[in-house]
Order: C-alpha cells, then structure tokens, then sequence
C-alpha cells in the first residue's frame, strides 16, 4: 500500500476544506464560474504561481523552472446532473447537482499539487503546468484547451492525469501502457412510419416494432461484425415511441452510444450500423435516418512515461488494470503530447465507499488523494523535474 510522504500528510486538513468546499458548490460544463472563483482564490495566495483563466471557466497555474518547457497535470472541474444522496454535512448545495464522479477531489489534488510546488519551486529543473479543466463529463473541455494554443504556450511536453477511482482499493493506483480507455460516441436513431387505429394494423406502418427489431438486430454489429479479439461495446440506452396503447405509432426515436479502442473498429462499425437502420426500416416499410456523433478519442497511455510512473510510486503500489470502456477526454491532450493516465483508489468498504462513479451516494476518504499527490511529487523528482 503506498505511503505518502509526511510533507504532504501535513496537508491533510486543507486537503479536506478544499474537497469539502468544491463539493458543495458543483456546476456543469463550463458553467464553473464559483468554481473558478473558489480555484481563483485557493492560488492567488500561493508564491511563484502565474495563474490565467482559460476556456471561459477553465483556469491554469503555472509555476517557473529553471527551464520554460513544462510538465502538466490536468484536473477536470465539472459536475453532474445527479440529486445527491450522501447525507453528508457538505452535501450540494446546488440542487440537482453532484460532484458524483470525484473531480472535487481532482481539484482538490491539483490544488495541493500546486501549493507543494510553490513550496518547492527552488527544486524546479522544468516548469509545471497545472490545468484545471472545465467540461469533462461533456462536451469536452479538453479539445478547447489544446485548440487555445497553451501547449505552444507553455511548451508542454508531456501531461498526466488522475481520476479517483472506486474499483480499487484505498492505497493503490491503476493503470496500463497502450490502451487504458474507450473511443465513444452517441447517435441517434429517428424511424417515421405512419399512424393508424391499433384494431386496423394493416393500414399503418409500425415505427414501435420497427424500433423494437432495431435494438435487437443492432447488437450483431459487435458479435458479427466485430473480431473476437478486438473489443467494443453499442448500447442502445433510450427508446421513445407511441402516442395511446391502442395507436400504431407513426414515430420512434432510439438513443445509444458505441465504444471501441479502435478507430478502425469504431468506423467499420458504424458504417455498418448505418446499413442495418435502413435496410430493418425498409424491412417494415419505415423510413429511418441515423446521426452519429463521435465524441472522444481512445486513452492511449505512452509506454514510457506508464513504466516512470510505476518505478517512482512503486511497483507494488500499481495495478496494471484491463482497458476500460468508460471514455475521457483527456485523449485529446494525448494527442497533443505524450501523456499518462491513472485511477487513484478510493474504495473502502471499512468506511462504505463502495459505490461507483456517477452514483447519488459516491463518496470517498480525503486521505486517498494525498496519495495521489505525493505520487506526482515523486514522479516529478523520477523525471528530473524536481532536482
């Protein structure tokens, strides 16, 4: 189990305030202007910090080395449209908001992260650019940040990422080279038919059954046109249709999203859906019309920087976890420069966090994301970028 480092165990009470006062206060994407404020604030206070706004809520924190290229860490700022559950004393504050998917506690890491190094700034080798990210949980924050040109900026060279994560025990750090999280992407389904009396079928065209084949016809595209070794999931999530229980309906419309680590697979794939929409539609006199919207990249981990992150924290301390069909859009900074992510621990049934990600009762111990500071202080130092 790892062991933080005592300098940032002494952290741990503003580690709590910090987590506990961005908890109560979650915004959806770039919609995090007391977020912003709150960040603002925390690094104003802090020496040898430049800190700029970025992305319209986004901000960015950077602390000067002897040399101007730079290291990032990104942490992502936003919520999620869930009615908390917790019951916890600093629960939300803003109804129908949560921060169910940990980013508190990112920012709350990035923050102490930034205060460690300002601490430290005489030890700086490079420079360090701390990212906190609006949008993540859509439409994606990160492609705006990379096409604001900060990677120029601050010429950026690699980046590295954590996400809190309640599969693991409290204590480790999972992660993989190559591979670690899906491509995605949603699409639409809209199918016209014709609406008719339910006791004189013959005189409609059944959108609903035509809808209904589709979800079921829709999974041969991953278990037959799919290789067995490759992986994908299509997941058909939401179907709409039908006016009166004894109306044929003149109208459907199903909603889904299709994962993939391949974009060769993602492509194939969805050319493929496109043919069996018109050609089930046709089957039952329907018109159909698909819209695909790709959404984020694959999570590609550089196999350098995953094998530094392994030697600094330990081997011991780091599970190598099969790749994920959740998505990020932390593959669009990977796509920019190399860049590592990694799932930080927070399970604990000891404690009862033992519920997952996006979930009205997610909670976690504040100890875990020391962790994950004095992690990235170690690797910093691995790197050279602490000497």
């Amino acid at each position: 189990m790892f062991i933080p480092d005592q300098t940032t165990k002494d952290k741990l009470e503003l580690a709590i305030r910090h987590r506990r006062a961005l908890h109560q206060i979650p915004e959806v994407g770039f919609q995090e202007v007391e977020t912003q404020r709150y960040i603002l604030s925390a690094l104003k206070v802090l020496d040898g910090v430049v800190v700029e706004r970025v992305a319209e809520t986004g901000v960015l924190a950077w602390i000067q080395g002897e040399s101007e290229k730079s290291i990032a860490f990104r942490a992502d700022m936003d919520a999620l449209e869930v009615t908390e559950k917790t019951g916890l004393a600093f629960a939300s504050s803003h109804k129908g908001r949560m921060h169910a998917c940990g980013h508190d506690g990112h920012m709350t890491m990035a923050l102490l992260l930034a205060q460690s190094l300002s601490e430290q700034r005489h030890r700086l080798k490079k420079s360090v650019l701390i990212l906190f990210q609006p949008a993540e949980e859509g439409p994606g924050g990160a492609k705006v940040l990379v096409e604001s040109g900060i990677f120029e900026k601050y010429h950026v060279e690699s980046i590295f990422g954590y996400h809190l994560f309640p599969e693991v025990a409290s204590g480790l750090f999972a992660t993989r080279s190559g591979p670690l999280m899906a491509m995605t992407g949603e699409f639409d389904i809209e199918i016209k038919g014709k609406s008719a009396h339910g006791a004189m079928p013959h005189l409609g065209k059944d959108a609903l059954l035509a809808a209904s084949s589709l979800v079921s016809v829709l999974q041969s595209v991953v278990s037959r046109n799919v290789k067995p070794t490759e992986s994908a999931v299509l997941t058909v999530g939401k179907m709409y249709s039908g006016e009166k229980r004894n109306v044929i309906a003149g109208h459907a419309r199903l909603e889904g999203t299709f994962r993939a680590f391949s974009k060769d697979v993602f492509e194939t794939s969805l050319a493929r859906m496109q043919t069996i929409v018109n050609g089930v539609a046709k089957g039952y006199d329907c018109e159909a019309e698909i819209e695909v919207r790709p959404m984020y990249p694959p999570v590609l981990n550089d196999p350098g920087l995953t094998e530094l992150f392994i030697e600094a924290v330990g081997r011991e301390n780091v599970l190598e976890i099969e790749p994920q069909m959740l998505a990020e859009d932390f593959s669009y900074y990977q796509e920019a420069v190399p860049g590592l992510f990694v799932f930080v621990g927070c399970r604990d049934a000891a404690q009862g966090h033992l519920f997952g990600l996006h979930h009205e009762c997610f909670n976690f111990d504040e100890n875990v994301l020391l962790n994950g500071v004095s992690a990235m202080i170690k690797v910093f130092e691995k790197a050279g970028v602490l000497i």
